[in-house]
């Protein structure tokens, strides 16, 4: 099952190459563990202190074990400092599975 992980971030003025090495720290490690498909990082075209990573996985098994993995949680608590408000997470899935759509595309639409 796809999944796609998306992280916003708004982080202190002033602190952006602290925190994109952070970002760039979390994402190697990240490349290493069993399920992570790709990452993308993104700053808003407005306020430049704010980044949204989106993150793909092959499975939501494997972003749990990895959003729980110690080194995980290291480098998010030396990126803590850095930011004006607590990360923000939203785990999607691909609908085919989460809403057993299995070749149906009706969508679940009454036919007449």
């Amino acid at each position: 099952m796809l999944v796609k992980v998306f992280i916003r971030r708004r982080f202190k003025e002033g602190k952006t190459r602290e925190v994109f090495y952070l970002i760039r720290k979390i994402r190697a490690r990240a490349m290493n563990q069993k399920g992570y498909i790709s990452g993308e990082t993104f700053v808003d075209h407005a306020d430049p202190t704010k980044t949204m990573v989106v993150g793909t996985w092959q499975d939501i098994d494997d972003w749990l074990a990895w959003k729980e993995d110690s080194g995980r949680k290291d480098l998010e608590a030396q990126l803590a400092v850095l930011l004006e408000e607590p990360t923000q997470y939203e785990v999607y899935v691909y609908s085919k599975y989460r809403l057993g759509i299995t070749g149906d595309t009706s969508l679940g639409e009454k036919k007449m």
